[in-house]
């Protein structure tokens, strides 16, 4: 068939009477401006929208319109005219942890493991691997990195986030938005913006919170992973902020456009709209899913009525268009067919390493690494170590985090390896042999501990979106599992399987623990790998583990969680915490956690001395200390940087500024410098808080005080003087 080349003007003209098959297929592409790869993204966004009717404009402003260009008829009605030619079919999926409900890829440990890493190198990697898996299966913007502020370990989706440090979660997710699209054919979009901390009436709840808390708590982290990682998307939450919905809230142009400098597009959560013109008009550009706010007939009549201007349209469709040709969404179409299995032993071993070095040696008195001798037998004991259900419970179970809609994980985890077969095969290199009990008979699995030379039980608590937890117990009994296992045989090592902090009140009878969060399919691998010291353990809690549920910064008062419902059928969420969150909270109480923050053993032990500050605090800054190797083993060690601001600024004791993983051979010192140049000191606002009197961050004169150590509590402490 002969090519037809239609002038731009024209096909605007054309496209709402012409069958989308005739419109797609008649226009040779290569003609149309936006679709000149010499021209910038800007220039080929206006082009396109220079082209197009207000119709196909609105197009850009709902999800399903912008990503189908030839369908023309949703649900309730709704009718647009054709898209203009050569504009990409686009497929959303989720994907904190992967390529969401689709069979044929790889299930990657949960976000939370992710951050335990605390390795900005394997959270791209991730990023890039999950993005080719995407791409593979025919889907091209995934609704990832997840983020919040770690207000409460009760909330439900604690395992999609990346723990409770507005610095660790921001660069964690910068490198995971840049791995996914360092390829220009995927998009990231971090969520949910803002102070969605909870999922008790999240639709229908406001979270009310001071400035200075939203700033320096709730906004930071995605301040720092917009700086870092330059995501093309943002979603903004279900929840009201101080009585406005995130959605329509005038903080989506002030501040994240505004302040914060980002200039990607704005898209909802599913049914987080609540109106035409307030969304458009504060700055949502993408209504997610069908068209129900951003109609062309509400659209229209917003227009007429003066509640909406034209620019705003313009601006929101420019904004989508801009982000989709940016994001190489228009050079890269997606392939015709999808790839049946997308995961590659590349990726298996991406999550494996995930795997390894996100989970955290909680405690370990000896008993860690296990070296057993020929005919030593080992018990396994629990559901979740092996693949064969007990009751509905498996290691699939907590492969990934649990789903309502009748799928068991977010993940297919197809080829998962459960711990029970990846004990076995490892123990039987030494000589030994592996025995498993499924826990359901506490008796029973006492016995098989009594009868075995070591005892491995896992523990497990479910969680994920929809609900929150109502406790920080073990659940199926676990502790009472545990318990009667640590009773019969004082070689217990523990393995928790969980998506947040857990209350221990075993701990003192146990000598090991490891936490391995929701960990992925390749978890067994890993946890035999760390148990019998092949891999050597070097996760760093992301979260506090607080002793018990009433030792957190919202507990005791059901004005800050759950909140208090009002006669408008609002939950009120009072943020009278502040600022003290997580470990903030924890050393502004002088509550001694269980583990705090940034802890995680390894198989050696590491020594501080010697910390120095040098720079003004202003244009350059940094910590300098020794660390050593102690221990007869090489291992790798998370050395943390705090910092404390004067007295005067009000803030809580200590902050995290800085990070470095270090492998140590036995007996290796090295000096360790932690440099925080300008860029890092402004734009991640290191040493700064934020002035309510100025509106604005500032730098505060005086001393400071500077700790090094292996977690947020610091070894060694020096001071400096910032004039």
């Amino acid at each position: 068939m002969k090519r037809i080349k239609l002038g731009a003007a024209l096909l605007a003209l054309l496209a709402p009477f012409v069958t989308p098959v005739a419109a797609q297929a008649a226009v040779d592409c290569s003609t149309v401006p936006w679709m000149n790869k010499r021209k910038s993204a800007e220039q080929r966004a206006a082009a396109l929208l220079a082209a197009s009717s207000q119709h196909q404009k609105y197009r850009w402003l709902v999800e399903q319109p912008a990503n189908s260009p030839t369908q023309t008829a949703w649900q309730g009605g709704v009718v647009y005219p054709v898209q203009v030619p050569c504009t990409p079919t686009v497929v959303y999926s989720d994907g904190p942890d992967g390529v969401r409900f689709t069979p044929g890829v790889t299930a990657f440990p949960a976000t939370i493991a992710q951050a335990a890493t605390w390795n900005e190198a394997l959270a791209y990697a991730k990023g890039k691997a999950q993005a080719v898996e995407a791409y593979d299966k025919r889907k091209n913007v995934l609704l990832a990195p997840g983020l919040a502020g770690g207000r409460t370990p009760l909330s439900g989706r604690t395992p999609e986030y990346l723990g409770e440090d507005p610095l660790l979660t921001g660069l964690i997710a910068a490198a995971g938005s840049r791995g996914i699209e360092q390829d220009d054919r995927v998009l990231a979009t971090l969520k949910h913006y803002v102070a969605n901390e909870q999922e008790v009436d999240r639709q229908t709840s406001s979270s009310n919170a001071s400035e200075r808390t939203l700033r320096e708590i709730y906004d930071l982290p995605f301040e720092i992973a917009i700086d870092r990682g330059a995501p093309e998307s943002v979603m903004c939450s279900y929840n009201q902020i101080n009585g406005t919905y995130a959605c329509e809230n005038p903080r989506l142009d002030d501040v994240l456009k505004g302040d914060i400098g980002f200039d990607g597009y704005v898209m909802s959560d599913f049914g987080s709209v609540h109106s035409t013109a307030a969304s458009l008009a504060n700055g949502l550009d993408q209504e997610l899913n069908r068209p129900i706010w951003y109609t062309p007939a509400r659209l229209d009549a917003a227009l007429a009525a003066g509640e909406i201007t034209q620019r705003q349209i313009d601006a929101a469709a420019f904004r989508v268009v801009r982000s989709y040709i940016r994001g190489g969404l228009f050079d890269n179409p997606l392939p015709a067919e999808a790839v049946a299995d997308a995961s590659t032993p590349a990726h298996k071993a991406i999550a494996r390493s995930t795997a390894e070095q996100g989970s955290v040696l909680l405690k370990n008195e000896g008993l860690l690494p296990l070296s057993p001798r020929k005919g030593d037998e080992i018990a396994v004991i629990g559901a979740t170590a092996s693949s064969t259900p007990t009751d509905g419970i498996s290691a699939q179970s907590v492969c990934s985090l649990p789903w309502r809609f009748g799928n068991p994980t977010t993940l297919p985890c197809e080829d998962l390896v459960s711990p029970e077969s990846a004990l076995r095969d490892r123990a039987a290199r030494a000589g030994a042999s592996v025995t498993f009990d499924n826990g359901s008979d506490i008796a029973a699995a006492a016995a098989a501990a009594a009868r075995s030379d070591v005892a491995i039980v896992f523990g497990y608590a479910r969680m994920g979106e929809f609900n929150d937890l109502t406790d920080l117990r073990l659940q199926g009994n676990g502790d009472a599992l545990i318990s009667a296992v640590a009773a019969a045989n004082p070689r217990t090592v523990v393995v928790l399987q969980t998506g947040s902090a857990v209350e221990m009140p075993w701990l003192s009878r146990v000598p090991a623990v490891l936490e391995n969060w929701y960990g992925g399919e390749q978890m067994g691998p890993a946890i035999a790998s760390l148990l019998f010291g092949d891999t050597s353990p070097s996760g760093k809690l992301p979260m506090t583990f607080p002793r018990s549920l009433a030792d957190t910064p919202t507990a005791g008062s059901a004005a800050r969680y759950p909140g208090v419902v009002d006669a408008s059928g609002i939950r009120q969420v009072d943020y009278s915490e502040g600022l003290k969150v997580g470990y903030r909270w924890y050393q502004s109480e002088g509550i001694e956690p269980l583990f705090p923050f940034g802890h995680g053993l390894s198989y050696t032990t590491f020594a501080y001395s010697s910390p120095r500050v040098s720079g003004d605090g202003r244009r350059s800054l940094t910590i300098s200390f020794d660390l050593k190797n102690t221990g007869k083993r090489t291992g790798t060690e998370v050395a943390q940087a705090y910092v404390t601001l004067p007295a005067a600024t009000g803030e809580p004791p200590s902050r995290l500024v800085g990070w470095q993983r270090v492998t140590l051979a036995p007996g290796q010192r090295r000096t360790i410098e932690i440099t925080l140049t300008r860029s890092d000191l402004a734009g991640l606002h290191l040493l700064e808080y934020w002035d309510p009197a100025r509106a604005k961050w500032a730098t505060a004169r005086g001393v400071y005080g500077a700790g090094v150590g292996g977690s947020s509590e610091p070894s060694v402490r020096t001071s400096f003087r910032v004039r």
